[in-house]
Formats: C-alpha cells, structure tokens, sequence
C-alpha cells in the first residue's frame, strides 16, 4: 500500500519538475549544438557547464553568467529564443 502511494506521489509531481516545450519542428531545422553554444558564450559571455536537449525539445544551459552567478536557460533550437531561465 505505501508503495503504491509512493509511486503515485512521485508520477504526479513529474510535470511539475518538468521544462518547457520549445518546438516541434525537426532537428534538421535547429541550429546545430556546437554553433548555438559558440553563439551564445560569444554574445552573453555565458559559462557552460553542462549543456543539453531536454525532453521538450529545448536546449538547456547550466552554467554562469557574466558577472558569475549561477544560471539555468532553456532556449529554443530554431529561434534561439530564451523560453524560460533562472540564476541564483
């Protein structure tokens, strides 16, 4: 019994843990990984520590901005778009 109330605790926070949906559009459409990354720590002056495609089809940033705070950003593929962030 605790099991199952456990389980279901855990599947319905999951949508609240998870990102945003960027796109639909194909990854032939996106702008390639390596010259969005360029792109942006060119332009922002972002640190990247860890960089990745979510399951809403985003790319996620975790890293430091300029000025060295901490900063989490989902950007959108094709656009490249900031869709939702957060520093600390």
């Amino acid at each position: 019994m605790r099991f199952l109330l456990a389980m279901t605790l855990m599947v319905s926070a999951a949508p609240a843990l998870a990102g945003p949906q960027c796109t639909n559009e194909p990854v032939s459409a996106w702008v390639p990984q390596a010259e969005f990354q360029k792109k942006i720590v060119a332009a922002e002056g972002y640190q990247v520590q860890v960089f990745k495609v979510t399951a809403g089809n985003c790319y996620e940033l975790y890293g430091r901005d300029k000025t060295g705070k901490r900063i989490e950003i989902y950007f959108h593929p094709v656009t490249a778009a900031i869709v939702k962030s957060s520093s600390r």
